[in-house]
């Protein structure tokens, strides 16, 4: 995805593909990367993909949180010109998703929401991370995955690194607050636009009776299950994520 990495001002982020605008919002410790396939995939089928890199860890403390992540959405969505869009977040990025459409609706043609925060989540599991614990982390992130295979060593390194740099662990703190505070259950079922629910059955973080609350509290949403896989669907299953999603917005029109 190097190749595909464009720095305009405050922005960077990863752009390719034409057509209607499908942006991808990742979570709290997710990178860009996560979503190599989608972005691969989606930008091949008449979609421009665009995967914003979000400021999690470089606004000042004040100001990091759900709202102002959202103002950096619209301050980029706005950059590019663009309209219509499609907005699809996992974790946190479904959540800023969230907030983004109750403010902006009229940018939104559609959302799609996997292992999204929101309504309830468990942040890194039942516990915060223990600093300076590299093997309490492994096991962290391994359980976000059905298959802990998919927590790598990079990966697990990349959690680490978070967790032990106090400005990042402090901003961590700071946006589960805020994810907390800014619960979307009253809100949802304001939002008419058509939206994609795609979620593994052991996910473990936003469990799937998460997934069933936001089907039933969305006006206009269709569920999908993925057996065998966590929280994180376009990285475990990228394949049937992909499948799932691309049948939808053809039988949506999107």
């Amino acid at each position: 995805m190097t190749d595909f990495l464009k720095k305009e001002g405050k922005f960077t982020y990863a752009e390719a593909g034409e057509g209607r605008a499908l942006i991808v919002l990742h979570g709290l410790m997710g990178a860009l990367s996560n979503f190599d396939e989608t972005f691969n995939y989606f930008s091949k089928k008449g979609y421009k993909v665009l995967i914003p890199e979000l400021p999690l860890y470089s606004l000042p403390l004040l100001k990091t949180n759900v709202k102002n992540l959202a103002s950096f959405l619209h301050d980029f969505i706005e950059h590019k010109e663009l309209k219509d869009v499609v907005l699809l977040g996992n974790s946190l990025g479904g959540h800023i998703g969230l907030y983004y459409t109750k403010h902006y609706s009229q940018d939104v043609a559609a959302l799609v929401l996997t292992g999204s925060s929101g309504l309830y989540e468990k942040a890194m599991g039942d516990s915060f991370p223990k600093r300076g614990n590299y093997e309490y982390i492994t096991e962290k992130t391994q359980a976000v995955f059905y298959d802990p295979a998919i927590a790598t060593k990079e990966l697990v390194d990349d959690v680490f690194e978070i967790v032990n740099d106090r400005s990042s662990v402090i901003r961590t703190l700071s946006i589960a607050k805020s994810a907390i505070r800014h619960n979307m259950a009253k809100d949802l079922p304001n939002m008419q636009q058509p939206t994609c629910l795609i979620w593994g059955k052991q996910d473990t973080v936003t469990p799937p009776e998460v997934a069933e609350d936001f089907h039933k509290l969305l006006p206009d949403s269709d569920l999908f299950w993925i057996d065998k896989c966590g929280h994180a669907a376009m990285m475990e299953t990228p394949e049937e994520f992909n499948t799932i999603l691309e049948g939808w917005l053809s039988k949506r029109n999107i």
